[in-house]
């Protein structure tokens, strides 16, 4: 049974959070992404943001790490009744992790056309195949988390 979560804060509020954390991987020279962790009560668990470059960890993407913190903080991988919340869609180790989390939603930003797994290219949240789906909210402050994805490329080129 999918448990359906409602958070008391809002999830422009929470978004401008995971923007806080993917402006922190933009400065450090990482692909912007920001990512937090949300218990059902409201409580923010974790924050994190892309570090992959700067660990040499192909797997330090926003949502991993997010998700490794809060699991370390509530004494359990099963995440269950938490919200992930993602400035950018996420790809499909992240939306697969989020699932193993057991997380009851993932709720993101900008879609990722190249490489997003919850309803871009693939819908790995709500594959009724797996043992777990999440709820998926989309497109909160969309137009604010892909401006920084684009402005972090356009200075790149």
């Amino acid at each position: 049974m999918e448990m359906k979560t409602e958070l008391p804060r809002n999830w422009d509020e929470l978004m401008r959070e995971a923007l806080e954390e993917a402006k922190h991987a933009a400065a450090a020279g990482e692909v912007p992404v920001g990512a937090i962790v949300v218990s059902a009560e409201g409580e923010i668990l974790s924050r994190a943001h892309n570090s992959p470059v700067g660990t040499n960890d192909p797997t330090a993407h926003a949502e991993i790490l997010a998700l490794r913190e809060a699991a370390r903080k509530t004494g359990n991988y099963r995440l269950t009744g938490c919200a992930l919340v993602v400035t950018i869609e996420p790809c499909p180790m992240c939306a697969g992790a989020a699932v193993a989390a057991r997380v009851a939603k993932i709720v993101y930003g900008a879609a990722d056309p190249k490489a997003g797994a919850v309803t871009s290219l693939y819908n790995i949240a709500s594959d009724p195949r797996l043992n777990h789906r999440a709820e998926v909210v989309s497109g909160i402050l969309a137009d604010e988390c892909a401006l920084l994805m684009k402005d972090f490329f356009r200075q790149r080129r």
